[in-house]
């Protein structure tokens, strides 16, 4: 039986997926080190490293709730694992701890959503620490509004604001 809180968490990571992941790709490779200048941007991250923190952040949560080390630390400023500066991998970074943070929700069913899961806050319920996941894909907009600011400044389109006929090439 599908649990509805599976449901749930698994559409907001759908969010992520089209808007997020959609912007990610749009963007061009040359671009992911783009931060805008100036004395409100001085400690903002680039447009790539917006990417890497989202997915990181994704990847920490989704390994509470299987109750297992995320298979990547969080790196400098929560960016994700050196090394990761291209678009490539980047992309494929967050679309490895999207389909990473599916499985960790898949696996939430009515039989062991109230198990408790240790964190650092004392055991919870296994569904309040993947409400850790839903935190996570609305925090994952935050970084998407910078995101799409930077890639206006490089005169990228969001998909997301492309009408629904150019995309079918109307």
């Amino acid at each position: 039986m599908l649990c509805i809180v599976t449901t749930m968490f698994d559409d907001q990571l759908t969010l992520v997926e089209r808007e997020v992941l959609a912007l990610a790709e749009a963007m061009p490779a040359n671009r992911y080190g783009f931060v805008p200048t100036g004395e409100h941007f001085r400690n903002a991250r680039t447009f790539g490293e917006q990417v890497r923190h989202t997915a990181t952040m994704i990847y920490m949560t989704a390994a509470l709730v299987r109750e297992e080390r995320s298979p990547h630390g969080p790196g400098t400023h929560n960016n994700g694992p050196d090394g990761l500066e291209t678009k490539e991998a980047s992309v494929s970074y967050l679309r490895e701890a999207l389909a990473y943070a599916r499985r960790a929700v898949a696996d939430l069913n009515a039989g062991n959503a109230s198990d408790p899961v240790p964190t650092a806050f004392g055991a919870m319920p296994r569904s309040a620490v993947a409400a850790g996941i839903a935190y996570h894909s609305f925090n994952s907009f935050n970084h998407y509004g910078q995101m799409l600011v930077y890639a206006r400044l490089n005169g990228v389109q969001p998909p997301a604001s492309v009408p629904p006929d150019d995309k079918l090439g109307r």
